[in-house]
C-alpha cells in the first residue's frame, strides 16, 4: 500500500486519477504533477519506483497548499469574512447559500441543518 500526504492510493489506479484523491488536487493539477515529474498517464500506482514517489511528495510539497492546511486556510478565509461583516459572511454565518443562488425554492437542506426541529413535509 502506497500513502501519500495521508491518502491511501489504489494500486490498480493510473497515478493522475490516483492524486485527485488528495483534497485541493483536481484533475488539472494531477495531470501538471505528472507532467513536471514526467510520469506518462498510463502509469498505475503499483508500477511506480521509489525515487518517483519521493519526487511527487516533493512537488506536492513545495508547490501546492493541499490536505488539512488548505481546510485550515479556507476556514480563516470564512472566518476573515465574518468578522469584518460582509455580506459573504453574513450567509455563512447564517447557512445560506452565498454565491447567488436561488433560496426561494431551492436551498432546502441548508434552511433545514440550521434549524434545530427536524424538517416537516
Amino acid at each position: 500500500m502506497l500513502y501519500i500526504m495521508g491518502k491511501r492510493m489504489e494500486p490498480s489506479k493510473s497515478v493522475h486519477i490516483a492524486l485527485q484523491a488528495i483534497f485541493g488536487i483536481g484533475k488539472t493539477k494531477a495531470m501538471l504533477i505528472c507532467k513536471l515529474i514526467g510520469l506518462s498517464q498510463s502509469v498505475k500506482i503499483n508500477q511506480l519506483k521509489r525515487m518517483h514517489v519521493e519526487q511527487i511528495r516533493r512537488v506536492l510539497s513545495r508547490y501546492f497548499i493541499i490536505g488539512s492546511d488548505l481546510e485550515r486556510l479556507i476556514q480563516q478565509d470564512i472566518q476573515s469574512f465574518i468578522k469584518i461583516g460582509c455580506y459573504r459572511g453574513f450567509r455563512h454565518n447564517s447557512r445560506l447559500p452565498c454565491r447567488g443562488q436561488r433560496t426561494h425554492t431551492n436551498a432546502k437542506t441548508c434552511r433545514r441543518v440550521h434549524n434545530s426541529t427536524p424538517y416537516r413535509r
